[in-house]
């Protein structure tokens, strides 16, 4: 009721400014506590007050010079009050300067609409001034080699990846070059993420949150990693085992979440074939985790390049193999080789499989127990080939501790299989 009857009197404005004051008091708060800044609580309201009353004068008269006049004033200012207060006890930096500057543009956006954005560039740039002895740490931290991994990883994702084409070529039209370097790119983001967390968070606590992570973006992706970085050392095997394990066990959480949201009325007789397989493998997982509990220390191995760039290109080339022989097995199989065809691209990506019969159970092509059947057999196909990158890849030790938890997940899914569906 008031805003509408501010929508009809001169106070139609007030909510404008009402939220570039708190958006000014939210990043002066912070300035405020920091005792050599010149520039605190108030100083940042009115400037954002200032960039929302410039937008608005700016656009009425149509003088667009000026909100930039106004942005030059507000630089100026603050740059002499530096000037003329500098000394020993004041900040000498750039950075409540640079601070003010973004809180009277924000204020301008304010203003032109975009206020969601405008809040959540406030709370950033809050974060990022309160957390300056943090981010100090983290970059002294970092190595020559951590930041060619970082530009290395930031090429494959935001120069390589946009330009490739995002359409199906080749035979049986099955090569999709944007999505197979997604693999790349997931690959070496899993593996940069994990190498940080490992650094930051600690080997055995980030234990849990590198399978988790790696569960939801990749789980053969995480296997893949972790099994090369096991041949370092016999006590990191113990580490990868419970990483591998997690993300195995974190892939059923997500085809949960997936049904339910693509298909409800599946969820009842799905669940108790994924809940088969996630409990078996849930006491395997904790006895290995247990066991790493136990160790004293837990050494981070030795490693060249974060990102895995020949590890993930491998791994590329490969799933490009294998979307070539599914599309060619569907063509020759057709419709009554969807098994075969779950059994085939279940090895890369679970999702495929799982989406593709949720959508034809939704369509009355499939029967419930024809697509719980194909997500399952997709399911143990790659808990199969995750384990063949074990043996083939990783070392005596860690394919025996994978292969018991990995096989009662799969073990756990076969007989819920055989006694519900």
């Amino acid at each position: 009721m008031i805003i509408e009857f501010m929508q009809g009197s001169e106070l139609a404005h007030l909510p404008s400014f009402a939220t570039s004051l708190a958006i000014g008091l939210l990043i002066g708060l912070e300035r405020e506590r920091t005792p050599r800044a010149v520039a605190g609580l108030r100083t940042f309201a009115l400037v954002a007050l200032f960039g929302t009353l410039a937008a608005m004068l700016s656009e009425k008269a149509a003088a667009p010079w000026l909100l930039l006049g106004g942005l030059i004033l507000v630089g100026l200012m603050t740059i002499a009050a530096y000037f003329r207060i500098r000394d020993g006890n004041t900040d000498t930096g750039t950075t409540t300067v640079v601070a003010i500057i973004i809180c009277y543009g924000l204020g301008a956006t304010v203003w032109y609409g975009d206020t969601k954005l405008a809040i959540m560039l406030a709370i950033i740039t809050t974060i990022l001034l309160y957390f300056k002895a943090e981010l100090h740490g983290i970059t002294k931290n970092l190595d020559r080699r951590d930041l060619v991994s970082i530009l290395q990883f930031a090429v494959l994702t935001f120069i390589i990846l946009p330009i490739l084409p995002d359409k199906n070529i080749g035979p049986y039209e099955a090569i999709n070059p944007y999505q197979i370097w997604l693999m790349v790119v997931l690959i070496s983001g899993v593996s940069l993420a994990g190498y940080v967390a490992l650094r930051i968070i600690g080997q055995r606590h980030g234990a849990v949150l590198l399978g988790l992570f790696g569960g939801l973006v990749s789980s053969t992706a995480t296997t893949l990693v972790y099994t090369r970085r096991s041949k370092y050392s016999e006590h990191f095997t113990q580490l990868a085992v419970v990483v591998i394990l997690i993300a195995n066990l974190t892939v059923l959480i997500r085809l949960t979440i997936v049904s339910a949201v693509v298909s409800p009325s599946i969820l009842p007789q799905l669940l108790p074939v994924l809940g088969g397989g996630f409990l078996l493998g849930l006491g395997a997982t904790i006895y290995w985790w247990h066991q790493l509990n136990r160790q004293e220390e837990i050494p981070v191995p030795e490693i060249n390049n974060p990102t895995e760039i020949r590890t993930a290109a491998s791994f590329g080339l490969l799933y490009a193999i294998v979307l070539f022989f599914a599309a060619w097995l569907t063509d020759i199989a057709g419709s009554s080789g969807l098994y075969a065809v779950a059994l085939i691209s279940g090895m890369t990506d679970v999702d495929a499989i799982t989406l593709t019969s949720l959508r034809l159970f939704e369509l009355g092509t499939l029967e419930a127990s024809q697509a719980i059947t194909a997500i399952s057999l997709g399911i143990i196909s790659n808990i199969v080939f995750k384990l063949g990158l074990i043996y083939f890849i990783g070392t005596t030790l860690l394919t025996k501790r994978c292969t018991i938890g990995m096989l009662s997940t799969a073990a756990g899914i076969g007989l819920a299989l055989l006694i519900f569906v």
